[in-house]
């Protein structure tokens, strides 16, 4: 039978592990109960945090199920008993985990989508550094390659985003008072992921996220037909079998999303040449975490790249162009040209934005 309705979404995101979005959900899940709300617990992961287990207490919890891999069983969550269960709200932590090798769906975000596609209200966890797009400005502060990740439109499609916000000496404070890790973890913690100046930046981008969010939701509210805002930026991002297209891609979107304006990715493929396996399945996660990012990922066979670029711009009204620094050595661009020179010429009233990369995708 079809849910009269979708369920609601509440996301509590903070800036790391350890801030009390746990706490807070559980805190929340507790008021609502005492108001006569059916809750209970679908996942919860205490990471052996006395004060996350005892604010459970009380709150009724889904047994996890068991999932046979290599020999061994691990937990999981069961969608299933949280579905035939039908509670009004289910409180389900670390949104962004990877399920076991398996499981009937790859990623805890999708056992969501399910539960609220069944009319079910669902409040879950998540840290910044999972967002799918700001993977490579995590991975830049912090030197950690995070590599659970959400989708931007998980968090766009939310119907409330909470930040659980605490200042980067009281989380300091906290791992070494033993509340996040265990003491052998915390003077390594301190000084890798935990050092002021990772928590400070990492801060500011959980508050920005959601500024950003409510910034969108506004514009959508005073204009829906885009009356207002005369002109959408539309941004078109260059990728290529380089494997950094994918941090470029990354960075695209991010511009996209500041601009709140619509995202196309290009591929121009040389006629003459067949992809190697492992290209085109790395052309295949380019429109993959294109579609992530509700963009449009656009292949064109083309000899010259500046005429497929300039053309799907012209076509597409581009007004912003994403690409990568020039793989050429300077005496070949002083002998052929610069890509981006040629571009600019042909293009009026476009902006180029010259990404620098690395090779890490």
């Amino acid at each position: 039978m079809t849910p009269n309705r979708r369920g609601k979404h509440k996301i509590f995101i903070g800036m790391s592990p350890g801030v009390g979005k746990t706490y807070k959900m559980l805190e929340e899940g507790h008021r609502l109960l005492s108001e006569g709300v059916d809750v209970v617990i679908g996942l919860l992961e205490t990471h052996n945090r006395e004060e996350t287990a005892n604010k459970a207490i009380g709150l009724e919890l889904i047994p996890r199920q068991q999932v046979p891999w290599q020999g061994i069983t691990l937990p999981e969550m069961d969608t299933k008993a949280i579905l035939a269960r039908q509670p009004q709200l289910v409180l389900v932590d670390e949104l962004a985990h990877t399920n076991v090798p398996g499981s009937e769906r790859e990623k805890r975000y999708q056992d969501v989508e399910v539960i609220l596609a069944a009319g079910i209200d669902v409040y879950s966890t998540v840290n910044i550094q999972h967002i799918e797009s700001l993977n490579d400005t995590v991975a830049k502060i912090t030197g950690v390659i995070v590599r659970e990740r959400i989708p931007d439109r998980i968090l766009e499609a939310a119907d409330e985003i909470i930040v659980v916000d605490v200042t980067p000496e009281t989380l300091q404070e906290r791992l070494k008072d033993g509340k996040i890790y265990a003491p052998d973890k915390i003077d390594q913690s301190l000084n890798n992921f935990f050092q002021r100046h990772h928590l400070i930046a990492l801060r500011e981008l959980a508050l920005r996220e959601i500024a950003d969010n409510i910034d969108a939701e506004g514009i959508e509210e005073e204009s829906p037909q885009n009356n207002f805002y005369n002109v959408q930026e539309r941004v078109l991002v260059c990728v290529s079998t380089y494997p950094n297209s994918l941090q470029l891609l990354r960075r695209g979107a991010r511009i996209c999303t500041y601009m709140h304006g619509q995202l196309y990715v290009l591929f121009v493929e040389d006629p003459d040449r067949f992809l190697t396996k492992s290209e085109t399945l790395h052309i295949e996660n380019c429109q993959r975490l294109c579609q992530d990012f509700k963009g449009e990922f656009i292949r064109v066979r083309e000899y010259n790249i500046a005429k497929a670029i300039t053309q799907t711009a012209q076509k597409h009204r581009i007004t912003q162009i994403v690409m990568g620094e020039s793989q050429k050595s300077r005496w070949q661009m002083l002998l052929k040209g610069s890509l981006t020179q040629t571009i600019l010429r042909q293009l009026k009233n476009v902006d180029i934005h010259i990404i620098s990369t690395s090779d890490r995708p």
